[in-house]
């Protein structure tokens, strides 16, 4: 039984196999949720009817009431959702699911993103609805790809960030998406020159800076301490997490491009970053293996410097100095290949990375990695991130 103020792990990770978007034919998008989510109680050993708990994020198509049913789960206890659109709540939906826990409302929660865009429909295409967006559609603003390559033009503009700095962030990441045998670019080489004879998709924005698009399907379980020491793998503390929004960013560069001047090339994640770091009571030089999310290659270089890995506006030179390269960096990046290489799941599969490099199991393991941060997408508002430690 968990008792209100015990402390959440990880204890289970699930992922089906990842396909180019509209590649997964043979299963809907609520299958796919089913099968993660039984691939997760099957990594922690845990029988499916002791799931009490589902929380997901970007508006997945997928209701708890549904999994519960076709997962002849008893009793569901607590479902949330994060609000805010992609993968801003990637982190926020396993944060839901730990206070779930630690307030005593459900005991086991899975937290999931199920994507099957060949039968559902694209994400990141033009909405004429979208009430915020509709004021940027004048100026031909319609796509993420566009609202969020004027932010990276800035940073280029204000700090000398060069096409060169983002190449190197997609390089690091295809590199290390070879060793990785679900990632759908693994054994495809890319160099710098063809990084940079990529087509420009919205400039500064090349074909490779730009992430994936694909169809597949995530689960993390979420327990207790005590109810995780009984399970068939070592638990991973959720240290920290934390999910929000930067004063006075409104819907910041995928809405109206309203967030304060002086934040204005950046991922949007400072004051989520100082809360993150304050509950887990460590720093940025503490963390030994980080996960960020990689929309496009630029964004993430600006969440290095939100999550203190670099001085503002110094992500271009740590980058190309070969820091979140595998293994010898100092602060190896998206050991799995991240969005730009292994798959584009809305970054709920930069958090299975993550336990996977605490558990010591990843395919780019960094050695005696206590410490793994995973962040949310940098850009929308609210966005997220996770501090992960072995126990």
């Amino acid at each position: 039984m968990t008792r209100a103020g015990e402390r959440a792990v990880i204890s289970g990770i699930g992922q089906t196999r990842y396909t180019r978007w509209g590649g997964i034919t043979d299963r809907s998008e609520f299958h796919l949720a089913l099968d993660a989510v039984m691939a997760a109680a099957a990594d922690a050993g845990l029988p499916i009817s002791e799931i009490d708990g589902f929380t997901t994020f970007g508006g997945d198509r997928t209701g708890p009431v549904m999994l519960r049913r076709a997962l002849g789960i008893p009793r569901l206890r607590f479902s949330a959702t994060v609000h805010g659109g992609g993968g801003g709540g990637s982190c926020g939906a396993v944060a839901l699911a730990a206070a779930a826990v630690e307030s005593g409302q459900a005991e086991c929660v899975i937290a999931f993103r199920s994507l099957c865009q060949g039968q559902s429909g694209r994400f990141g295409l033009y909405d004429p609805y979208g009430l915020d967006v509709s004021f940027a559609h004048p100026f031909g603003a319609f796509a993420p790809v566009q609202h969020l390559a004027l932010v990276v033009r800035r940073h280029m503009h204000e700090y000398g960030t060069t096409p060169e700095h983002l190449g190197r962030f997609a390089l690091a990441c295809r590199q290390h998406a070879h060793r990785n045998p679900n990632a759908v670019m693994g054994g495809r080489p890319l160099s710098l020159e063809s990084y940079l004879e990529g087509r420009m998709i919205s400039d500064p924005l090349r074909l490779y800076d730009c992430c994936l698009e694909n169809d597949g399907a995530c689960a993390v379980l979420v327990t207790s301490r005590a109810r995780g020491r009984d399970l068939a793998t070592r638990p991973v503390d959720i240290l920290a997490a934390a999910h929000g929004g930067g004063a006075g960013w409104g819907s910041g560069p995928l809405g109206s491009h309203n967030q304060p001047l002086p934040d204005y090339p950046s991922g949007g994640a400072r004051e989520v970053a100082r809360d993150l770091y304050g509950r887990a009571g460590v720093g940025p030089g503490d963390i030994a293996v980080a996960q960020i999310y990689d929309n496009f290659s630029g964004m993430a270089l600006m969440s290095l410097e939100d999550f203190g890995f670099c001085g503002v506006g110094e992500s271009g030179p740590f980058v190309a100095s070969g820091a979140i390269d595998w293994p010898n960096g100092a602060l190896p990046v998206n050991t799995h290949g991240g969005s730009l290489s292994e798959a584009y799941i809305h970054g709920l599969n930069h958090v299975i990375e993550g336990v996977r490099q605490v558990r010591g199991t990843s395919t780019a393991q960094v050695p005696d990695a206590e410490l793994c941060l995973v962040s949310g997408g940098p850009g929308p508002s609210p966005t997220s991130g996770l501090i992960l430690a072995r126990i």
